[in-house]
């Protein structure tokens, strides 16, 4: 999550609606689509997203439905791999709104805007469009590692989620993961070569 930015919202149209005109036969279907999200308290476990309140997505939640932010990883080299082998997950939780205090405290706004200069046009209070911060609580986890018989593909226990370490997530490197300069400088020196696992499908 750390080092994707993009991914699909998915929420289920409600079976009436009254802000805007929709076919009558679209209730309870899904609906997927794109939207930004950043890793902007990561401590926490959970995304952060930029709630534009005139977005299907959240009308949807307003509405009722349950939410997922799903994404897959995008390998930094230009070496050809198979997308299906490659891994992606889906994030099954609920939207709750971020205080003022924790956007202050976090730098919640500058973290995101880094992420999404253009986001900055449609920031709270910017008049463009109205919006709000909140974090996709996240209760449930579903992992794509890659091709079944070399990777995990299932259910992963919330308390597995929410405890991974900065330890544990420094010692893996996903297929075509550039290294930061710590560790590209750790391996010239031979460190942690033996410790890091490179995930290669």
């Amino acid at each position: 999550m750390r080092l994707e930015t993009i991914g699909t919202l998915s929420t289920i149209f409600p079976n009436t609606h009254t802000t805007e005109q929709r076919p009558s036969d679209v209730g309870g279907a899904p609906i997927g689509l794109m939207d930004y999200f950043g890793d902007c308290e990561s401590d926490s476990g959970n995304p952060t997203i930029l709630a534009i309140t005139i977005a299907t997505s959240f009308k949807n939640v307003d509405a009722g439905s349950n939410i997922t932010l799903s994404m897959r990883w995008h390998p930094q080299d230009n070496k050809w791999r198979s997308p299906a082998a490659l891994p992606r997950f889906s994030l099954v939780g609920r939207l709750e709104d971020i205080d003022m205090d924790a956007i202050k405290k976090l730098g919640v706004t500058a973290c995101y805007v880094k992420k999404h200069p253009d986001a900055a046009w449609w920031l709270p209070g910017s008049g463009v469009h109205e919006s709000k911060w909140v974090r996709l609580v996240v209760e449930e986890i579903y992992w794509i590692g890659g091709f079944g018989d070399r990777a995990y593909i299932g259910w992963i226990p919330k308390e597995e989620w929410y405890s991974v370490t900065q330890e544990e997530i420094d010692g893996i490197q996903l297929p075509g993961e550039k290294q930061s300069a710590w560790n590209a400088i750790g391996s010239w020196f031979g460190m942690g070569q033996q410790e890091q696992g490179v995930i290669e499908l």
